[in-house]
């Protein structure tokens, strides 16, 4: 490491006790081992029988491959608890995480904010155009009253009906009133005969 950063005293001691087991378990799985190949070798007769020597070479390649076992498994116990130490206090590790993951999810939100803006835009642009082409429909039905599209034809279907009422009136009128037209035309006619007659 570049930078050595000065530990506390119990992180340098938990440190400490962490490179001793190490060292014990890979020395216990080594010195193990190698008893293991030297019982496999065939000695010369001695006192003891064969068979009681076999048996005896046997459990004791057992113990040690129990031994082995337990060096194991104690270096994997190490692993997990220099990874715990790790994350518990890593801090600098822990906050280039933190940092990164903020730094994505800022992208995230801004990538999310860009797609939003330009899905607003075009709503504004189609509402506007629909807006434009409901109001001159509607202007050109009712003389550009900005009414709901139901209620201008609505009127205009009133407007219809009334003018269709009035036009049987007025069609009849002149027929009615000839009368009376014709006879006041004598009246006025015979009275501006008679004023010369007077006179003479």
């Amino acid at each position: 490491m570049a930078q050595q950063r000065a530990l506390p005293q119990s992180k340098e001691t938990l440190l400490q006790s962490y490179n001793k087991r190490l060292k014990d378990d890979i020395k216990s799985i080594m010195d193990n081992f190698t008893e293991i190949i030297k019982t496999a070798k065939i000695e010369d007769e001695t006192q003891v029988s064969r068979a009681t020597q076999g048996e005896q070479d046997n459990y004791e390649m057992h113990v040690r491959a129990a031994n082995i076992v337990r060096a194991g498994e104690s270096l994997m116990k190490l692993v997990s608890d220099l990874k715990q130490f790790l994350i518990l206090n890593d801090f600098p590790s822990v906050n280039e995480a933190i940092d990164q993951r903020n730094q994505q999810l800022r992208a995230l939100q801004e990538e999310c904010d860009r797609k939003l803006i330009t899905l607003r835009d075009e709503v504004s642009i189609d509402l506007y155009e629909l807006e434009e082409e409901y109001y001159s429909s509607s202007s050109s039905l009712c003389e550009a009253n900005d009414l709901p599209l139901c209620e201008a034809y609505w009127r205009l279907d009133l407007d219809t009906d009334s003018a269709d009422g009035l036009s049987a009136p007025l069609l009849a009128s002149p027929e009615t009133g000839a009368g009376p037209l014709q006879s006041a035309a004598p009246a006025h006619s015979h009275g501006s005969g008679s004023g010369p007659t007077e006179h003479t």
